[in-house]
């Protein structure tokens, strides 16, 4: 049986707003409607694209948007595009092995395990670094969102020895700011400076058959700032 979600306070409602015209929990809810499970992160991408869609057929998606910073060009996952704002965001699709039928109409589903937590932690955190970068005009928040059925990621850890990863920790109700080392720094390329504060609140996805079928979503939204624009312009 699940364990019961304690309920976080809400955050601001603008800040829950994707592109100004579609509420997170309301494409959410489009997308479990249709969609319990993905194939791939691809797949989950594509598929939240289509279900912003339908919430706010105002806003228009972009997938894989070049970012062009002074070194090299990056890419975002998906750009929601709305009248008056936009938004930035960058999935993550974390799976322990499940397989089974789920969706309308039913789909068979092979899911493998990436059997790698601390990983998925440190490049959750590295999209939400990434977010603060690219969220550098007013009219523009960020979503760093991810899907799983790994529940060591949104449990507190129970073992008192440290790890590799003590600082980059996900679980509900965590409190996330200001510099991540990882492994008490002994892997510099692995740090993240987080400008804003976080409380992470982890949310019910889905509950399917079988070992591993539930399913919870993690979102951090990222608040815009002034700078100077470094996205490409579109009308």
């Amino acid at each position: 049986m699940a364990t019961p979600m304690p309920t976080p306070p809400p955050p601001p409602a603008t800040l829950e707003t994707i592109a100004g015209s579609a509420a997170l929990d309301e494409v959410l809810e489009c997308l479990r409607a249709r969609r319990p499970v993905f194939h791939s992160e691809a797949d989950l991408q594509h598929s939240f694209a289509l279900a912003v869609g339908e919430v706010a057929p105002d806003v228009r998606c972009r997938l894989e948007i070049p970012v062009r910073g002074s070194n090299a060009s990056e890419y975002l996952d998906l750009l929601c595009l709305g009248p008056a704002s936009r938004t930035a965001i960058e999935f993550k699709y974390v799976t322990r092995q499940w397989s089974g039928t789920a969706g309308t109409p039913p789909e068979d589903y092979a899911l493998r395990g990436h059997n790698a937590p601390d990983v998925a932690r440190r490049d959750f955190l590295r999209d939400v670094a990434r977010l603060e970068r690219f969220c550098d005009r007013e009219d523009q928040n960020g979503l760093a969102l991810l899907i799983t059925n790994e529940a060591a990621l949104w449990r507190p850890r129970q073992r008192r020895m440290p790890t590799r990863d003590e600082e980059f920790r996900i679980h509900h109700g965590r409190e996330l700011s200001g510099t991540l080392l990882w492994a008490g720094g002994s892997f510099p390329d692995n740090t993240r400076v987080l400008r804003g504060a976080y409380t992470l609140a982890w949310r019910q996805y889905t509950q399917l058959e079988g070992l591993s079928g539930e399913f919870r979503c993690l979102a951090v939204f990222i608040t815009p700032s002034a700078a100077q624009p470094q996205w490409p312009h579109e009308t």
